[in-house]
């Protein structure tokens, strides 16, 4: 049961530490895709890929399921990213690297009310807090904060997304499939959700622009690897650890896009930076800490 633990925790990290990658490609991508058609090409590849990995089609036994795959591919594929991406139209990318950490609260929220056996615990909320403040060390980095309402309340909607995701999770993994059926089919709704938005939100992409080598390179990690991969990944580990503890490595996210910063863009390592990294790091690890029975802190009581 430990090293199963202990797997879940590895591949959490290093979902996180992938994911803290893809700036670099998004960044090279949006030059040529707006978001939205950058969003259904990753998604579409990464659900291709795990079509060719399980080609076999999911067979429910009880089709009120499909509520709990509609529910995932909508809040953590569609609206999740498609927020996020429109909220950095009107926001600084910092202000939500800040704000969309807060998700590990939401979903520890979230979980209590919905699941009673996922306590709420002082040691979460103390790591939180120490945690968040590492991560407005990391993104400001000594400048001032910039408040956008509106680009900052869509973030925390995208937030709030991702918590609904987590949760709705919990259920999805219940069902007993494989993380590769689970993910695959939570792909195609966000995909599905994806198709009928873009009458409305605009698709114009040409081949020519994808079979760009550099384009086409950063498309195939992103949807391969950062999709298909990652998400299959963190769905077994949130399957292992359960969506509150999985979702605490998201305090890691701005530390690894630091690390590619440093080793990609050659960017400077700050005092800030360093003393950020210390205390994100110490919350996770105070949010992990398990004492006994007593230091539970139940909202019941």
């Amino acid at each position: 049961m430990k090293n199963k633990t202990m797997i879940g925790h590895i591949l959490a990290f290093v979902c996180i530490m992938i994911w803290g990658s893809t700036f670099v490609s998004s960044k090279i991508l949006l030059d040529s895709f707006t978001p939205i058609e950058l969003l259904f090409i990753r998604f579409l590849i990464g659900f291709l890929t795990l079509c060719i990995l399980s080609p076999k089609i999911l067979k429910l036994e009880n089709r009120k399921d499909e509520i709990w795959y509609i529910l995932s591919g909508l809040t953590g594929v569609f609206l999740y990213y498609f927020i996020e991406s429109t909220a950095l139209v009107y926001t600084y990318a910092t202000n939500v690297g800040v704000i969309i950490s807060i998700a590990p609260f939401f979903t520890s929220i979230l979980a209590y009310l919905c699941f009673k056996d996922e306590p709420f615990k002082m040691n979460f909320v103390v790591g939180f807090i120490v945690a968040f403040i590492g991560i407005f060390f990391i993104s400001f980095n000594g400048q001032q904060m910039h408040l956008s309402p509106k680009g900052d309340i869509l973030t925390i909607v995208a937030a709030i997304m991702w918590a609904i995701y987590s949760v709705v999770l919990k259920k999805v993994n219940e069902l007993g499939h494989t993380s590769i059926q689970n993910t695959k089919r939570i792909f195609a709704w966000g995909l599905f959700f994806m198709t009928i938005s873009l009458p409305i939100l605009g698709f114009d992409v040409s081949m020519d622009e994808i079979l760009i080598p550099l384009n086409l390179l950063n498309l195939l990690f992103l949807g391969v690897v950062a999709c298909a991969g990652c998400f299959v990944i963190w769905n077994y580990s949130c399957s292992i650890l359960g969506s509150v503890r999985t979702n605490q490595y998201v305090y890691l996210n701005p530390i690894a896009t630091i690390i590619f910063s440093v080793i990609i863009l050659h960017e400077k390592i700050t005092p800030c930076i360093v003393l950020g990294t210390i205390l994100t790091l110490s919350g996770l690890i105070i949010s992990e800490y398990k004492k006994k029975e007593s230091c539970k802190w139940n909202i019941q009581s």
